[in-house]
């Protein structure tokens, strides 16, 4: 099973602090860089283009969720980017998933670059059973819609989902090997949760078959994030 190297989110507000943390990933084997809304709604593009530079791939994490054609066009417009994965919400249902990949197929086309992996978001790692029920009405346990929308995503031909490493136990009998499942959530101090509701150590994601950890916190506000990198790319990798 392919592992990738773990995922860091770069939740920061500006460039300036952007640049400041990715000063102390100048290790090896370097991470790859989450970007997700804050950062590219504050700096757009031009930050992705300035971490490219800089050698990292790059996890542009902006959960696409709207009508299909809208979908189809801001995933052209992201696949012209050259990163390495994107997102979108599995609850957008399968046509706006295949349109989804289509555009971010197309798009990369145009410029001639790999397409990105893309990876449909399942249910995110700060609801709870009891939000799905009573916030969202679904009649199902946490475990029954993730799996509900792996199937989904993988018969529409995504390359994988993003989930809690809790619901890997589901979701592997029923998809592909080559299927990705991105793991966020990932606390080495399971004592320590902050807004996260299912999070597993960066070794039990390992031992549960996640391909990739996606870690924010625990590393970027520690005392020194490449150490705190390092020490927690040993404990997936070598799990």
């Amino acid at each position: 099973m392919k592992k990738y190297q773990p995922i860091v989110a770069l939740d920061v507000p500006s460039r300036q602090a952007a640049i400041q943390l990715l000063d102390q990933f100048e290790v090896e084997p370097k991470p790859i860089i989450k970007i997700g809304m804050e950062l590219f709604y504050a700096e757009g593009p031009s930050m992705i283009r300035e971490i490219q530079q800089r050698h990292f791939q790059i996890f542009l994490d902006l959960k696409l969720h709207d009508i299909p054609h809208t979908v189809e066009q801001a995933m052209t417009s992201i696949g012209r980017l050259g990163i390495q994965f994107a997102t979108i919400h599995a609850a957008g249902g399968s046509v706006m998933l295949t349109a989804g990949l289509r555009g971010l197929q197309a798009g990369a086309k145009e410029v001639g670059v790999e397409p990105a992996k893309l990876l449909a978001i399942t249910q995110l790692t700060s609801t709870d059973d009891q939000m799905l029920h009573d916030e969202q009405h679904v009649d199902l346990t946490m475990k029954e819609s993730v799996q509900n929308y792996a199937q989904l995503a993988e018969q529409a031909g995504v390359d994988g989902v993003v989930c809690s490493a809790q619901e890997l136990s589901v979701i592997r009998p029923v998809v592909g090997d080559e299927f990705l499942c991105v793991t966020p959530g990932i606390r080495p101090d399971l004592s320590v949760n902050d807004d996260q509701k299912r999070t597993v150590t960066p070794a039990q994601a390992s031992h549960l078959r996640s391909n990739a950890i996606v870690v924010g916190r625990p590393i970027t506000q520690s005392d020194n994030p490449a150490a705190a990198y390092l020490e927690i790319t040993k404990q997936f990798l070598e799990a």
